[in-house]
């Protein structure tokens, strides 16, 4: 099969790969659409890992991936359903295969609809994250939500927090256009952390409380730390970041302990479990909840894979979400 792989920062080059062969309990999928994720970019993509961390497995980085199955050892699964594939992750190493090849081979399987373009139902891979955390954060109706980060997850966390009846989803970026969509998807404040003083601000708006959850997604190393300034005391911190193992956070407890915060980690492919929240996230798709695919901002064909990593990581030409047809 042909397959793109990272071979250094910045570097993918195409190659011919060995098509995966499906082990018991699994499928193999005919990929069709994948996305690029935040943490393909910069935990992968853009920095400079160790010498030996090159070559990627062919097909990484890359985990959000729907397509067709073409072969099954999975009863519950037949061949020729369309499905988000979720790939194959080990504790110690991470993901190990990916979705820049026309092939891939898992265990995790999401059904989806024999309707519509799976270029629009690979979003709820993403969004079904934001599922996730607001089965963290309990109830909504009696919350104030900030979302710092108005990524693909962060948006996606404004829009459930907004469709579960949050009192107030104060979003946070440093791009407008992206604070735009924010608003558009239900945030009733947003706020540019360049130009305001999102402490000044959130107190003002909370009457000096702080809001009752952060939903931390900048991918900023000391996020955790800002969250911690916003949060009401007992209120409740939501993590998205991923960082690199060489920009540790060093929290700050004595405020952590003072206030009586819990922070919760939330992550999508070393999740416990994985597959229910998107599994969910269809359902709510298929029943016109909301629709993550208005997310999508650029679609792009095989050979403009390197570029669009490009674009996704310098956050050019007002991307959310690149979509990226497999051919």
């Amino acid at each position: 099969m042909k397959a793109f792989q990272l071979t250094g920062p910045r570097t993918f080059e195409e190659v011919n790969a060995p098509d995966p062969e499906p082990e018991d309990g699994q499928v193999l999928l005919k990929i069709e659409h994948v996305s690029i994720c935040g943490s393909d970019t910069h935990l992968n993509f853009g920095p400079a890992l160790p010498e030996e961390s090159y070559p990627f497995a062919p097909g990484l980085p890359c985990h959000e991936i729907a397509g067709t199955i073409v072969e099954s050892k999975n009863p519950e699964h037949a061949v020729g359903g369309r499905a988000i594939l979720l790939p194959a992750f080990a504790a110690e190493v991470g993901i190990t295969t990916g979705g820049l090849a026309e092939y891939i081979a898992s265990e995790k399987v999401i059904p989806l609809p024999d309707y519509g373009e799976t270029s629009d139902w690979v979003m709820c891979q993403p969004a079904g994250t934001a599922i996730q955390a607001s089965r963290e954060w309990g109830t909504t109706d009696d919350k104030t939500f900030l979302v710092m980060g108005q990524g693909a997850i962060g948006l996606s966390t404004t829009a459930v927090a907004y469709r579960m009846g949050a009192q107030k989803v104060i979003a946070v970026d440093l791009d407008d256009y992206r604070l735009d969509k924010a608003s558009q998807l239900g945030a009733e404040v947003t706020l540019n952390a360049d130009r305001d003083d999102l402490l000044e601000a959130v107190m003002d708006l909370t009457e000096g409380e702080g809001v009752d959850v952060v939903v931390e997604a900048t991918g900023d190393p000391d996020g955790l730390n800002v969250a911690l300034g916003l949060v009401r005391k007992r209120g409740t911190i939501i993590g998205f970041s991923l960082v690199l193992a060489t920009d540790p956070t060093i929290l700050r407890h004595q405020e952590w302990m003072r206030k009586e915060v819990r922070i919760l980690p939330t992550n999508a492919a070393g999740a416990i479990d994985p597959v229910t929240p998107i599994r969910d996230m269809v359902g709510l798709r298929d029943r016109g909840w909301w629709d993550p695919a208005e997310l999508i901002t650029h679609r792009v064909g095989w050979d403009e894979i390197p570029d669009a990593y490009e674009m996704y990581a310098d956050r050019t030409d007002g991307v959310i979400k690149v979509v990226i047809a497999i051919e």
